[in-house]
C-alpha cells in the first residue's frame, strides 16, 4: 500500500477539490478524510454508510458524591471554571486531570466521553471512503485522525493506494495525517498567507523525514507570488508537481456536488490528471527503494 497525504497550511486552498478529483482518477484506492472537524469528502463522493463505530475522544472529570467531602479544593484549582457546587460542567471541563490528582479522598475520576463516530462508506461505483462525524461542540484530535486512518487500513482490501485528505494548519491532526505516509502533497495558493503557511507545514513535517511535493492552485491569479513559491521550492529541492489554473468549472462542480471527473474536458481536470502521473511515479520510486 502506498500512502499519499494531501495537506495545506490554511483552509480554502483547494485541497479537498484535489482529493475528490484524484479519487476519480486513481482507481485502486481508498480515501480517508482526516479533516475531522470539517469532513466534506463524502458529501461530494456521496457514499452510503457501511459501518459506523463510536469514538471516545474527550475525557471529562466526574465527582463521586459518596466519596466527596466537599472541601472545595477542586473548584479552587480548576483553571477552566468547570466545577461549581461540587458538580462538573462537561462543556467547560478540558480533562486535564488536575482535580483528580489533587483530590485528597480520590473522589474524582476521568471518564471517556463519546464525541462522535468513525464512518466507513462506499459509493455506488464501489469507491471506499472513511471519515469522521463529530458531535456538535466536540473537538477534532490527532487521536481521531489516527482512528480514521486505522479504519481505512482495515478496509484497504486489494487497494494499492491510501489517499488522505488532511486537516489544514500545522496542529496535532495535521501531524497525525502525515505520520508514516510515503509522500505529502501540499496544496497552496499564490497569496502571501498561502506561501507563508506552506512553509509552516513543510517545517512542521520536516522531522518525519517525509518527501513533500507542492501544487500551486489558481497559480495564474497572482503570477508574481507563484514565481516566489516556485523559486523557494527550487532552492529547497521540493518539486512543484502541479500548477492549476483558476477555472469557474470548479465552482460549478462544487455547487452541483460533483467531482471534476464530471467535466473531463476542463483544463483543471487535465492538469490534476497530469499532476497525478508525476505523483504516481514518485510514489512508485519511493516504495521500490524501500
Amino acid at each position: 500500500m502506498k500512502q499519499l497525504a494531501i495537506l495545506s497550511g490554511k483552509g480554502g486552498t483547494g485541497k479537498t477539490t484535489a482529493a475528490t478529483t484524484l479519487s476519480s482518477i486513481v482507481k485502486n484506492k481508498i480515501m480517508a478524510d482526516c479533516d475531522v472537524e470539517a469532513p466534506n469528502l463524502n458529501i461530494i463522493l456521496q457514499g452510503e454508510i457501511v459501518e459506523k463505530e463510536d469514538f471516545y475522544g474527550k475525557e471529562t472529570a466526574v465527582i463521586d458524591k459518596n466519596k466527596c467531602i466537599e472541601c472545595g479544593l477542586c473548584e479552587e484549582l480548576c483553571r477552566f471554571n468547570a466545577i461549581s457546587n461540587f458538580e462538573v460542567n462537561p462543556y467547560y471541563c478540558e480533562g486535564c486531570g488536575l482535580c483528580m490528582y489533587k483530590c485528597p479522598v480520590e473522589a474524582i475520576k476521568l471518564v471517556e466521553e463519546k464525541t462522535g463516530h468513525v464512518v466507513y462508506a462506499k459509493t455506488k461505483a464501489g469507491e471506499k471512503v472513511v471519515y469522521a462525524e463529530l458531535f456538535p461542540g466536540a473537538d477534532g484530535s490527532g487521536k481521531l485522525v489516527t482512528q480514521v486512518r486505522k479504519k481505512a487500513v482495515e478496509n484497504i482490501g486489494d487497494s494499492e493506494y491510501l489517499i488522505i485528505d488532511g486537516t489544514p494548519g500545522i496542529g496535532c491532526p495535521v501531524l497525525a495525517s502525515a505520520t508514516g505516509v510515503d509522500l505529502v502533497l501540499i496544496v497552496t495558493e499564490p497569496t502571501l498567507s498561502g506561501f507563508a503557511d506552506m512553509k509552516r507545514v513543510l517545517s512542521a513535517i520536516e522531522g518525519f523525514k517525509i518527501s513533500s511535493v507542492v501544487c500551486i492552485n489558481k497559480w495564474d491569479l497572482n503570477k508574481e507570488v507563484s514565481q516566489q513559491i516556485e523559486k523557494y521550492c527550487e532552492e529547497n529541492n521540493i518539486e512543484v508537481v502541479g500548477k492549476i489554473n483558476f477555472d469557474e468549472t470548479v465552482v460549478k462542480a462544487l455547487k452541483n456536488l460533483q467531482s471534476l471527473s464530471e467535466y473531463p474536458d476542463s483544463i483543471v481536470y487535465r492538469q490534476i490528471y497530469e499532476m497525478w502521473l508525476k505523483i504516481k511515479k514518485i510514489l512508485d520510486e519511493r516504495v521500490e527503494s524501500k
